[in-house]
């Protein structure tokens, strides 16, 4: 496929999601349109839509392509499990809080709790957080477009990183949550085709039924799933299982990005019927993700196509649309084309609604202008917006200076440090009911636990007897905030102790 027929593919696509963004958005565009949605999401529309969140680019292209590797295979599916039982945490345990509370942003809890000080670190980390977390997704597809398509237009690579996000900001900025519960929805069925849809092509050209392909997979060197023979290994099962629970509850739980598309339900039974939902199908679309890796080494092998160097570096993150691209048929590369635009703006758009909520209702107090000038408002609010687009562009140019690892190891070790704190704040709020915290000392608990973290990270092997951290690093990471807020402690009141 061209560079010329791929880029009036992206064009299509971002017509019809302006197009869709402008039918939605034409009659409100007020701060309850853009926060809440209106508090009318229909629960099932929430729980499809968040697939596409969810998944990303990183597990469209990554996941698959870490299967080639002998130490980790189908060694993601562990973490996917653990992934699942942190979704069903969240449901029963933080979704009713949040509920109960009529919370616009979820940080409005530690507010309640632990002081505004407080409030304000755990804004400032989801904040800084969830930046790096999307530019780093965004990324992986603007890497993949610079070298399919822009390369050939000789477009500099910042301007197609300003181009992405110019496009992402105009179908989000006017409805926002309201806008990309449709618009997520859209996008995620374009995923979930695609990756059944990849499956078929690539067993087609294997000369494979879909009995023979499972078979094949299975029986391949590809498909471990569950590793426990070495527990000092990043990839020994308990550790993956552990890490998936603590990740899901501190990235989507404590995460005003997924939270708030559930706080845009009608109650709590929805919302919680919501989360259930997606729990099942993010464990099925995951297990077909890893399928798809397996297939793509089988189809490399069988052809002779080796991974994609850059820089002298092998890069598995581009097997996927090496392949897509260069060795199948239109049509499975329009189809891959699609589930990838897809699974990684429908990241970016929530991400950055998100985060201009946190910052308009944690800093500005927008869910409380109802006396404020409303034209003003949006105004800022539209300001905001942008300016997180611009940083995201920033995060993404400066990112692909200095990279040089794996995309999807880069977002959990980064998770690991920043989203540990926040682990340690709801922590210590939900389960030391008699204590509250010196208000003013907790952004230094925030900024040394992960300070500790990333200096035993490093020394894991010297420090703990050749035990290496992989994504449990995060309990680490919460579990030294826990205790440096305990040392900061105070008896709480009964104003503290919600």
């Amino acid at each position: 496929m061209t560079p010329t027929t791929i880029l009036i593919i992206i064009i299509i696509y971002f017509g019809i999601l302006l197009l869709v963004s402008n039918l939605v958005s034409k009659k409100s565009a007020d701060n309850d349109t853009f926060f809440k949605a209106n508090k009318n999401s229909k629960w099932y529309l929430v729980a499809f839509g968040m697939i596409g969140t969810a998944l990303s680019g990183v597990t469209f292209i990554s996941v698959p392509g870490e299967v080639g590797n002998p130490d980790l295979q189908f060694k993601y599916f562990q973490f996917v499990l653990g992934n699942a039982i942190g979704f069903l945490i969240i449901a029963k345990v933080l979704l009713p809080l949040y509920y109960r509370m009529n919370l616009t942003s979820i940080y409005g809890y530690i507010e309640q709790r632990l002081g505004t000080v407080s409030y304000k670190t755990a804004a400032s980390i989801f904040l800084i957080s969830r930046t790096i977390g999307s530019a780093f997704r965004l990324y992986l597809v603007v890497i993949v477009l610079q070298r399919y398509v822009f390369d050939a237009f000789d477009v500099p690579f910042a301007l197609t990183v300003l181009i992405s996000l110019g496009l992402i900001f105009a179908y989000t900025y006017r409805g926002g949550l309201k806008t990309i519960i449709i618009t997520d929805t859209l996008q995620t069925f374009f995923l979930v085709s695609s990756v059944f849809l990849t499956i078929i092509f690539i067993c087609q050209s294997l000369d494979l039924s879909l009995l023979q392909a499972f078979e094949t997979v299975k029986e391949s060197n590809y498909s471990k799933i569950f590793f426990f023979e070495d527990y000092l290994k990043g990839n020994y099962f308990w550790k993956q299982i552990l890490g998936g629970i603590f990740v899901t509850i501190a990235m989507v739980g404590l995460d005003q990005d997924l939270m708030q598309k559930n706080l845009s339900c009608k109650n709590i039974g929805e919302a919680q019927k919501n989360m259930f939902t997606f729990t099942g199908i993010f464990v099925l679309i995951n297990i077909f993700f890893l399928s798809v890796g397996a297939l793509l080494y089988l189809y490399a092998e069988k052809n002779g196509i080796a991974v994609p160097m850059v820089d002298g570096v092998a890069r598995t993150d581009l097997l996927f649309p090496e392949i897509a691209f260069h060795h199948l048929t239109i049509v499975p590369a329009v189809v891959f084309l699609l589930g990838l635009t897809a699974a990684t703006f429908a990241t970016t758009d929530s991400a950055l609604t998100a985060l201009t909520t946190s910052f308009c209702v944690d800093f500005l107090g927008m869910d409380k202008a109802e006396n404020q000038n409303k034209s003003n408002v949006v105004r800022t609010r539209h300001l905001v917006h942008l300016g997180f687009s611009f940083l995201m562009f920033l995060v993404i140019v400066f990112f692909n200076a200095v990279n040089d690892a794996s995309v999807v190891k880069m977002i959990f070790k980064i998770a690991s440090y920043t989203y540990g704190p926040l682990l340690g704040l709801y922590a210590f709020g939900l389960f030391v009911k008699t204590k509250t915290v010196h208000d003013k000392l907790v952004p230094i608990v925030c900024i040394a636990a992960p300070a500790i973290c990333f200096f035993i990270s490093k020394y894991s092997a010297e420090l703990l007897g050749n035990y290496v951290l992989d994504n449990e690093l995060i309990i680490v990471n919460g579990l030294i905030t826990f205790i440096g807020l305990w040392l900061i402690s105070k008896p709480a009141t009964e104003n503290t102790r919600y």
